[in-house]
């Protein structure tokens, strides 16, 4: 009798609270975001000069409009928070792109090419974190590349166009988050669904829920 009751008590018993497994890194986990960070560090390398010829006509149209730029500075931590998953990708991946371009060389130097990383992966993971990392629907995606063009968008504010008036300011704030919703968010969440199709990712949730899907 006592066994029974055991066995139907343990049966019932819930198991580790899946809430908690976004916190636990596995080694897998470490070297796909390190290999989708040194990736994306290689395109920021290419954007850095070739953001500078559409940089150059849009300008003179409109001041602050050259925010529309920013996107591909942008999708590295979306791209890792939902393919990973777990907290902390997000700065993770955008961090260490950020190291990548830094260390092989750009023309804003390598301690604010780090800090600006961190401040756009920090936006990026807010909004993940705001979902307590269970969401991560074409919605959620726009809005961390929303939330890491926001944040990016007031620290260049801050450091490269202060004194700047109003008009541009809000010109160039709008133009950056539509970029990263764009750019950062919704084609992250492309691409990331295209690369879990092909079985790349079934280690990963996002990888076993695009096989479920199909």
């Amino acid at each position: 009798m006592s066994t029974s009751t055991s066995t139907s008590a343990s049966a019932k018993a819930p198991a580790t609270p899946p809430a908690r497994s976004f916190l636990r890194w596995r080694i897998v986990d470490i070297v796909v975001a390190s290999v989708i960070g040194v990736a994306a560090g290689l395109i920021f390398l290419a954007w850095n000069v070739g953001y500078l010829g559409p940089k150059a006509l849009l300008e003179p149209l409109l001041p602050g409009v050259q925010g529309l730029l920013d996107g591909p500075w942008l999708f590295a931590g979306v791209l890792g928070g939902l393919i990973i998953r777990k907290a902390g990708a997000a700065i993770y991946v955008e961090l260490l792109a950020a190291v990548v371009s830094a260390l092989i060389g750009n023309q804003w130097g390598g301690f604010l090419t780090l800090e600006a990383g961190l401040v756009q992966g920090l936006g990026a993971e807010l909004i993940f974190l705001l979902f307590f990392y269970r969401r991560w629907s074409l919605p959620v995606a726009i809005l961390a590349g929303a939330g890491a063009a926001l944040a990016g968008g007031i620290n260049n504010l801050v450091l490269w166009y202060a004194g700047s008036g109003p008009a541009f300011t809000t010109i160039y704030l709008i133009s950056t988050v539509i970029s990263g919703a764009v750019i950062a968010g919704a084609l992250s969440w492309v691409l990331a669904r295209g690369i879990a199709a092909t079985g790349a990712l079934d280690r990963f949730g996002s990888g076993r829920e695009a096989r479920v899907r199909v």
